[in-house]
């Protein structure tokens, strides 16, 4: 029965145009009815241990996984697997459809197992309320992760990657090796693991020799944290959906239906061998996304400018204290006009506090005159501070990355991606010190 699938914005409005056959596929402990001739085999988390996708991708199929005509899968370096059109796709139509009973989530999984209590009360205690929906989830990876391949997603764990470079996978040294935003985000995918795995002591159902087995925790995390979607207060899984890679210029949409059917349609005009990408978050911060998914994104137009304020005041907020506002653009080297309200805004806190509240009080009204004015007065103090942060920074990373410098990348093989990541900061803030000259 032909369904209508696939929301296209047109006008302001939302507009069905039918596409795949939908199919209810019952999953069970086989690949959706065909013998996976495996028994007794649990997924091998080692990470040297390949992904096995072509036994995904049949089983994919099977439970009526519904792919545009060129949907293939390629990869760089045998890890990280990616999604590409093998031919062309016109905007607006489909790429994939994926079945609502194949997809994990955190709500059907708090429904199957009920509430975990004492679970939830410790992570909310830890300041972890927000995650309790990817615990629920975790929790079911776990679950099935222990079922080996009597679980109805056996083929599709054991296509998902081994390896992971983000900031829960690094070590005490790795977070050495990293300026402070950087590390700060990445020692809290550290934290959230303890805290999950403290929380699974609570849970009842989960067997000891799984919540003793602190590297299947943390893998199991790992699915759930560069994987997992949050939708409509829902975190979700969705398999071979799960494969778009992030791009700052996206070509893809992924949305869901009503009973929780996953499609994804293309947003522009897509040439037949380009990568199929979506966006995993803010395109100006490639540091954060590097901390919660482990990889660089060096087609990034601009980054925090890493000036750390710790507790900021309302009032610098207002100013534009953000992470997303407080701009320096790779390519140009401009600076975002936030970064020169926060600087000017802290010294006049230093010496003059009645131009610091006209400037704060320009910048409320909008008083663009005004503020303006107040810039151009003490513009030279505010140009020398910008350029002892980019002196001071641009040493603290010349010695943090001298810390790598002679190590053995096989005791350390998340150490390159740091590197990388400091060389493309320190690349973006040479930028903008030779623009200010």
């Amino acid at each position: 029965m032909k369904v209508q699938c696939f929301l296209s914005l047109l006008g302001g409005l939302l507009v069905l145009a039918s596409s795949f056959q939908l199919h209810r596929p019952v999953l069970t402990g086989t690949l959706c009815g065909a013998p996976l001739n495996m028994v007794g085999i649990e997924v091998d988390i080692g990470e040297s241990t390949p992904r096995d996708i072509a036994t995904m991708d049949e089983w994919a199929t099977a439970c009526n996984v519904e792919r545009a005509e060129g949907f293939q899968f390629t990869s760089s370096d045998g890890l990280d697997i990616e999604v590409m059109a093998g031919q062309d796709i016109e905007r607006g139509n489909p790429v994939l459809y994926v079945p609502g009973d194949m997809i994990l989530s955190s709500i059907r999984s708090q429904q199957e197992f009920g509430q975990v209590k004492a679970a939830e009360e410790l992570l909310k205690n830890l300041d972890y309320a927000a995650d309790v929906p990817q615990f629920y989830l975790f929790l079911k990876i776990l679950v099935e992760y222990e079922k080996g391949d009597e679980s109805p997603w056996f083929p599709w764990l054991n296509s998902l990657p081994r390896m992971f470079t983000n900031g829960a996978s690094m070590t005490p040294f790795c977070y050495e090796c990293l300026p402070p935003l950087a590390a700060a985000f990445a020692m809290d995918g550290k934290f959230k693991v303890i805290n999950f795995r403290a929380a699974l002591k609570k849970v009842e159902f989960i067997s000891d020799r799984i919540k003793d087995d602190k590297d299947v925790a943390k893998w199991a995390f790992q699915v759930v944290s560069t994987r997992g979607v949050h939708y409509d207060g829902d975190v979700r899984l969705a398999p071979l959906a799960d494969m778009f890679n992030h791009g700052t210029e996206t070509n893809v949409d992924v949305t869901y239906d009503e009973e929780g059917n996953c499609y994804a349609h293309a947003t522009i005009d897509v040439s037949g061998g380009s990568l199929l990408r979506m966006s995993y978050g803010d395109p100006t911060n490639p540091s954060q996304l590097f901390a919660r998914y482990g990889f660089l994104d060096e087609t990034c137009p601009a980054s925090f400018c890493k000036i750390m304020i710790g507790k900021p005041s309302t009032q610098l907020k207002d100013m534009g204290y953000d992470y997303s506002r407080m701009l320096f653009y790779k390519d140009t080297g401009e600076v975002s006009e936030e970064v020169w309200d926060v600087l000017l805004y802290q010294n006049l806190g230093e010496s003059n506090r009645q131009a610091q509240n006209d400037l704060y009080q320009a910048h409320i009204t909008g008083d663009y005159a005004t503020k303006q004015s107040i810039h151009q007065q003490h513009y030279p103090e505010t140009l020398a501070s910008l350029q002892r942060h980019l002196d001071t920074f641009l040493n603290q990373l010349d010695e943090l990355s001298s810390k790598g410098v002679g190590m053995d990348y096989n005791t350390h093989p998340r150490l390159p991606l740091i590197l990388r990541h400091n060389e493309f900061v320190k690349e973006t803030f040479m930028t903008v010190k030779s623009q200010l000259g």
